[in-house]
């Protein structure tokens, strides 16, 4: 194939039609992106819908997937595989919920798909509908390829995914799946946001939460009560004093924009109204660690720490506590930069560098638990996500479509 067809197919794949194909291919792209931007799939609904679309259009193309939905089965994962059976392949991973769009003021409207100055519009343009987009087109342009002869010698995965965005949860019932299955994807691509470069490694993450305990009283008399609130402050204080120790005195690596481990409280809850002392009060906060970083001795610090806070204060509240509970967590990613599947994704690329990202993904899961090699590579800029008027450019889409192209042929020509 010379590079001007490459060159072509690429364009046509990410919705600018380049000539040849009667440009079938990039509206069929442009059509996904339309869809996916059409379903509302904030990680509090519902995402059964968008699951049944992409199913529905594989199917159409003869190629079988599984839905593996939720408890309550409004929600679901997909996996997909076209060529051949009993060989790794390469597996493209995206997730289909995103953050919601509340109190964010919106040029746009998120949930519709709007082409303007170079920009595709909507919430999850970049994080990730556009690059699942690109995936899609991607397996149906596989499917066109095996109907004309041409089959793939090595397989291609399709891994759809819900509630990432609330701790990468939705996506461990297709690693149980795949942990059984007899064969697993030889590498994986997660197409979180990077500007189509190859990341080869994130942060993990720790949610925890403290409670606090107190006793409740009139405001009139508060010293005589112990309020959860101010317990709460001083456990607040003890997280800024341990994230500044680990500042000065922790792990260190200089491909992240921040280079250290990072401890974080998001969410404060408690009290019901202004004159009565709260007896309850919870901290919500995160441990975002490097690789190699002991989270178990930093969370021992924190509860040793929360103990000195009220220790003293049993003497007349023998109910004053501080809890620290571990919610829920997922692993980094630290992909060496000589590995295969870096060398690999590059030559697809073009890309010469590696990168680090600073939000996590569900990369570090599957290398953790399944041993899959794995990078990070997508259209757009996470500078992008979880804003209003969240965009991906035309431009990045094009460089993912040449990716998405650049891949096909190499499975077809099998390596």
């Amino acid at each position: 194939m010379t590079n001007a067809v490459i060159g072509a197919f690429a364009g046509r794949l990410c919705g600018v039609a380049m000539g040849g194909d009667d440009g079938r291919t990039g509206q069929a792209m442009r059509a996904i992106l339309e869809r996916l931007m059409g379903f509302d799939t904030v990680s509090s609904r519902p995402n059964r819908a968008l699951m049944d679309y992409v199913a529905g259009e594989l199917a159409a193309a003869g190629i079988p997937s599984v839905l593996l939905p939720d408890a309550g089965g409004g929600k679901a994962n997909l996996y997909a595989t076209i060529g051949p059976e009993g060989q790794g392949g390469v597996m493209l991973s995206g997730h289909t919920d995103v953050v919601p769009v509340e109190g964010q003021a919106w040029t746009y409207p998120p949930f519709a798909l709007t082409e303007a100055e170079g920009r595709y519009y909507g919430r999850g343009a970049a994080d990730m509908k556009g690059f699942v987009a690109c995936a899609i087109a991607a397996m149906l342009e596989a499917a066109r390829r095996q109907a004309e002869g041409r089959l793939l010698k090595v397989p291609l995965h399709l891994a759809l995914s819900y509630d990432e965005e609330i701790g990468c949860m939705g996506v461990r019932s297709m690693i149980d799946m795949l942990e059984g299955a007899p064969v697993r994807p030889r590498f994986c691509i997660v197409g979180e946001p990077t500007g189509m470069q190859v990341a080869t490694g994130h942060k993990g993450k720790v949610a925890l939460r403290a409670t606090c305990i107190g006793r409740e009283g009139h405001s009139a008399l508060a010293p005589l009560a112990l309020n959860a609130l101010h317990l709460a402050a001083d456990f607040v204080n003890l997280v800024r004093d341990t994230q500044a120790f680990v500042v000065e005195h922790g792990l260190r690596d200089g491909d992240y924009d921040v280079p250290y481990t990072t401890l974080h409280v998001g969410k404060l809850n408690g009290g019901v109204q202004v004159n009565i002392v709260p007896n309850h009060a919870v901290v919500d906060f995160e441990i975002r660690s490097l690789a190699g970083e002991d989270v178990g001795r930093l969370i021992e610090v924190l509860r040793i720490g929360a103990e000195e806070i009220v220790a003293p204060l049993r003497a007349d509240f023998p109910e004053a506590e501080i809890r620290v509970e571990r919610l829920w967590d997922y692993p980094g990613l630290g992909t060496p930069t000589e590995a295969e599947v870096v060398r690999f994704v590059q030559g697809l690329t073009g890309a010469n560098g590696t990168m680090k990202v600073a939000f996590g993904t569900e990369g570090g899961l599957f290398d953790a638990r399944l041993g899959i090699p794995t990078v990070i590579c997508g259209p757009g800029s996470m500078a992008q996500g979880h804003k209003p008027d969240e965009f991906v450019t035309v431009e990045q889409m094009e460089r993912c479509g040449a990716m998405m192209t650049a891949l096909l042929d190499r499975l077809e020509a099998g390596v």
